[in-house]
C-alpha cells in the first residue's frame, strides 16, 4: 500500500510540476486569418499554379495557426509565384542479371518564391523568400500520371515550408 501512494505522489509531482511549456500555435499573436492570393505560374507546367494554391490552402489549414479566409476579410495575404519546375533523372533503368528490373527514378523539383503582407502597409510581413520542394517518382505504366502527382508531391512540400517560415517568422 505504501509503494502505491509513493507512485500516485511521484506521478502528481510529475504532472503538475511543469515548466510552463504550453502547446499551442507560435504566429503572430496580432493575426489571425491569412488569405492565398492566386499563385502565378513563369513555368510552361500546367496547371501548376492552381495546384501550388491548393497545397498551400490545404498546409494552412492543416497547421490550424492562421485561419483561411476570403482576401476582403484577411488580415494577411500570402502572394506566391512559382519560379521553376524541373524534372531530373536520378538513377536509369537496370538489369542484375537479367533477374531483378530497376526502373528509372526521376526527382521533381519546384522552386516558389512567396511574401506575405498586411492590406494597408507598404512593407511586407515576411519579405520575397524562395523555398523549394522535390519529390522523387519512378517510370511506370503512364509517365504523365506519375509526373503529376509527383509534381503534387513537391509542391506540397514546398508548401510545408512556406507555411512554417510564414507561421514561425517572428
Amino acid at each position: 500500500m505504501k509503494t502505491f501512494f509513493t507512485v500516485i505522489f511521484t506521478l502528481s509531482l510529475l504532472v503538475f510540476s511543469g515548466c510552463g511549456y504550453h502547446m499551442g500555435s507560435i504566429a503572430h499573436p496580432q493575426l489571425s486569418s491569412i488569405a492565398i492570393a492566386p499563385v502565378k505560374n513563369e513555368t510552361t507546367v500546367y496547371n501548376a499554379a492552381s495546384e501550388m494554391r491548393m497545397e498551400l490552402c490545404e498546409m494552412f489549414m492543416v497547421d490550424g495557426s492562421l485561419t483561411l479566409t476570403d482576401m476582403n476579410k484577411s488580415d494577411c495575404i500570402l502572394y506566391a509565384r512559382i519560379l521553376d519546375v524541373s524534372y531530373i533523372e536520378v538513377s536509369e533503368d537496370s538489369y542484375d542479371d537479367d533477374i531483378i528490373y530497376r526502373p528509372t527514378e526521376w526527382r521533381v523539383d519546384i522552386k516558389v518564391e512567396f511574401t506575405v503582407s498586411i492590406p494597408g502597409r507598404r512593407e511586407p510581413l515576411v519579405p520575397a523568400t524562395t523555398v523549394s520542394g522535390s519529390s522523387l517518382f519512378q517510370v511506370q505504366a503512364d509517365m504523365e500520371t506519375n509526373r503529376h502527382q509527383a509534381t503534387l508531391q513537391a509542391c506540397a512540400d514546398a508548401a510545408r515550408r512556406v507555411v512554417s517560415l510564414t507561421t514561425e517568422a517572428w
